[in-house]
Formats: structure tokens, C-alpha cells, sequence
């Protein structure tokens, strides 16, 4: 049983909404999951208070992604994006470094 964590869609068309899912890998987009683990909301939100930067809202349960993680569920890669972002996992990528920094010199 291949058990994957990925984004499923809600939302109006051009407003998206996504739950955070932990679903079989082989099952559509939105059909019902095994658990939600949380939402993502893609639209920058203004502050609270008024001042400052617009952010987007992720709100994650940390105790079942991590027990999710733990007993083998693979990430999708925007869910990885998330999931990195939140501090739970190893970043893919690291923003700024390109594909030359990180292969070793060429024998001469």
C-alpha cells in the first residue's frame, strides 16, 4: 500500500483552496482521504494588524504529518515544498544555488 501526501483542491475557480491529504497513491485528486493533515490557502492574505507583508496561510498538524512521515508516506512535491517550508523536512532544493555549485570540478 503506497500511501502518498499531496495537495487536494477546493476552492472556486481562480480562488483555490487546498487540503494537505494523506491519500493512496493510486486514487483521483479528490476523492476521500485517509486523513487531512491540514489546509493551504495560495492567496496572499493582508495582516491582521495592518502593517507588513501579505502572507499566504498554511496550517498543519505537526504530530500526524511527522507520524505520517515516519511510517513511510512520500510527499508530492508541492506538498514537499510545504512540508519544508514548515520546518519538518530537508528542503529539495535550496533557492539560489544552481546545478554547477553542487557538482565537483571536472578531472583534467
Amino acid at each position: 500500500m503506497v500511501v502518498k501526501i499531496r495537495l487536494a483542491r477546493f476552492g472556486r475557480r481562480k480562488a483555490p483552496f487546498y487540503n494537505i491529504v494523506v491519500a493512496q497513491a493510486r486514487t483521483a485528486r479528490n476523492s476521500k482521504p485517509i486523513e487531512v493533515l491540514g489546509t493551504y490557502n495560495p492567496i496572499p492574505q493582508p495582516p491582521t494588524d495592518g502593517e507588513g507583508k501579505p502572507f499566504k496561510d498554511i496550517r498543519l498538524d505537526s504530530a500526524r504529518t511527522k507520524y505520517w512521515l515516519g511510517v513511510g508516506a512520500q510527499p508530492s512535491d508541492p506538498a514537499w515544498r510545504l512540508l519544508s517550508m514548515a520546518g519538518l523536512i530537508v528542503p529539495k532544493y535550496r533557492p539560489g544555488a544552481s546545478a554547477t555549485q553542487h557538482a565537483p570540478p571536472a578531472p583534467k
